[in-house]
């Protein structure tokens, strides 16, 4: 009887433990790498600058705060959704975690998106965006860094939208996001 209980002790753990470690933004990009379903690619943000950038130093300083962007994407092949809904469901369980709070969702021609972060608000360690549509696939980008802020975050989208972002190791999810 008490090899018995030591036994289901023992396997509760076991269940608890690695319940846990399979709700990780973290791992489940790290399992995605080798995926051919996927499209996946890692730039370190120094790569972002472009040569023809006209950063303000505020912008610069900004910049610097985001170390590192991961970006995994699930385009749907051929109408194939099963493995897409699959997919796209482990990202949403992942993501409504407690410890990813959201800063807000975006609805536009199809596509839904989430903008969740970690850390503290006026000190984000990590910034994530889930984005999806039904049609096309999904895709998350995750910017790394120290003590980045939401509103600097929205003055560096500005400074991409002026093309002083150098997007062009990103080119290829480009495809998944066309109408």
């Amino acid at each position: 009887m008490g090899l018995t209980r030591y036994f289901l002790a023992l396997m509760l753990g076991f269940v608890a433990l690695t319940s846990c470690s399979d709700k990780s933004l973290q791992k489940y990009l790290v399992e995605k790498q080798d995926d051919d379903k996927f499209m996946k690619v890692d730039v370190a943000a120094s790569l972002l600058q472009g040569r023809n950038s006209n950063f303000t130093q505020e912008e610069k300083d900004i910049l610097n705060t985001i170390k590192k962007v991961n970006v995994v994407a699930y385009p749907i092949k051929e109408g194939d959704t099963a493995d897409y809904d699959t997919e796209r469901n482990k990202l949403k369980n992942i993501l409504d975690q407690e410890q990813y709070k959201e800063l807000t969702r975006i609805k536009s021609n199809g596509w839904n998106a989430t903008l969740k972060y970690t850390g503290e608000e006026d000190a984000i360690d990590e910034v994530i965006v889930f984005a999806s549509d039904d049609k096309r696939g999904f895709a998350v980008f995750r910017l790394l860094g120290e003590n980045m802020r939401p509103d600097q975050m929205l003055k560096l989208m500005k400074s991409a939208e002026r093309g002083d972002l150098d997007i062009s190791k990103l080119e290829g999810f480009g495809e998944i996001f066309k109408d």
